[in-house]
């Protein structure tokens, strides 16, 4: 049980300083693109918020993997018969499915690994949130209308 706390709570505290940092980087670099034009920095905002959520999804794939690997903590399951097979391409998917609330369904967590894929679903609207505010307050300093004249 301890354990299983310790994993969750570095894996969520980990996916929240990545988030952190790329956002921290992202708002220092996209002023000091002034020789792009404005709605290129956006790009460059939106690109580096994706990559950061890719970075945090795959935090949690490997959790996962690690976690199915041990069988303390319960399994995958799922997915159409002879497909799924635990790889960590397998735990990739369920992370994304899981960290963007999309949940197919395919794939179910048994046992102590539900915890986590509770926490990820979590952070994952937490943190999507804090990109979609980001984004926000960055659209909304560069993305000024051009008045015609």
């Amino acid at each position: 049980m301890i354990k299983l706390f310790l994993i969750n709570s570095v894996l969520v505290a980990a996916a929240v300083l990545v988030h952190y940092e790329m956002l921290y980087r992202l708002s220092r670099l996209i002023p000091r693109l002034s020789f792009l034009k404005p709605r290129l920095r956006i790009l460059v905002a939106v690109f580096g918020a994706l990559i950061a959520h890719v970075m945090e999804v795959w935090l949690f794939a490997f959790a996962y993997f690690y976690m199915i690997q041990d069988k303390v903590f319960g399994e995958l399951r799922g997915g159409p018969p002879g497909v799924f097979s635990g790889s960590l391409m397998d735990c990739s998917y369920f992370s994304f499915t899981t960290y963007t609330s999309l949940g197919f369904g395919d794939i179910e967590p048994i046992g102590d690994v539900r915890f986590l894929a509770g926490l990820e679903s979590l952070a994952g609207l937490v943190l999507i949130s804090w990109t979609a505010s980001f984004m926000f307050i960055e659209m909304q300093r560069l993305w000024v209308p051009q008045i015609e004249e």
